[in-house]
């Protein structure tokens, strides 16, 4: 069992920077690959990030590539997203999700554990 809570979201001006958090319980999260996904008003849940249990392996969306980066503390249990030059279209829930360790996926019904999620929202 693994518990997420996501932290670190706000409102941001268009071009600012912020960093997400996603702190997880549990002495297994090192063996979990996590992503990070977002729900844009009025739309659909979406890929956003993933990084492999190890960091070894990461993957982005296409609309955040040079944008945001994902990354891990395993050591602190705890899985980041910072996200740079940000944009109105970035506005959404953001959320974090643990993946019991295999492939690495960009498919939300593969997660296993979800986090509550986190609002950011960027003014144009």
């Amino acid at each position: 069992q693994v518990q997420l809570v996501e932290s670190g979201g706000g409102l941001v001006q268009a071009g600012g920077p912020l960093r997400l958090s996603c702190a997880a319980s549990g002495r297994t999260f090192s063996s979990y690959n996590m992503g990070w996904f977002r729900r844009p008003p009025g739309k659909e849940r979406e890929f956003v990030a993933v990084i492999s249990w190890s960091g070894g392996s990461r993957d982005y969306a296409d609309s955040v590539k040079g944008r945001f980066t994902i990354s891990r503390d395993n050591a602190k249990n705890t899985v980041y997203l910072q996200m740079n030059s940000l944009k109105p279209e970035d506005t959404a829930v953001y959320y974090c999700a643990a993946k019991s360790s295999g492939v690495v996926t960009t498919r939300s019904y593969d997660y296993d554990y979800w986090g509550q999620g986190t609002q950011v929202t960027v003014s144009s």
